[in-house]
């Protein structure tokens, strides 16, 4: 490969989302109330999700999870998972599973 950085279209989607504007370095904040309130805000303001603010919201951050995969460290998982507890709670659905650890 050349001296041109790799692309990957799953850094596109997070970067340039049709369905979300999302603010910048969102998943790199510590807090995990900080994530789920961005990711709210985005889902608010967007008019070009297909589904509710919180299933975009929601499947935003799932869709980042998932592709970080094994390239998360066990802290950064952690912070992330919860940030999907706080969007539950600010979007008042309980979750029936049990606590992350």
């Amino acid at each position: 490969m050349s001296a041109r950085r790799k692309k990957y279209w799953s850094r596109e989607v997070t970067l340039h989302s049709a369905a979300l504007q999302l603010e910048d370095r969102v998943f790199t904040l510590r807090s995990p109330r900080a994530i789920a309130e961005s990711l709210r805000r985005s889902a608010e303001a967007s008019q070009q999700r297909k589904g509710t603010p919180f299933q975009s919201a929601m499947s935003m951050l799932t869709f980042y999870v998932n592709r970080a995969g094994t390239n998360l460290t066990p802290s950064r998982r952690r912070t992330l998972e919860q940030a999907k507890d706080e969007l539950r709670k600010l979007y008042g659905r309980s979750s029936a599973l049990p606590a992350h650890s």
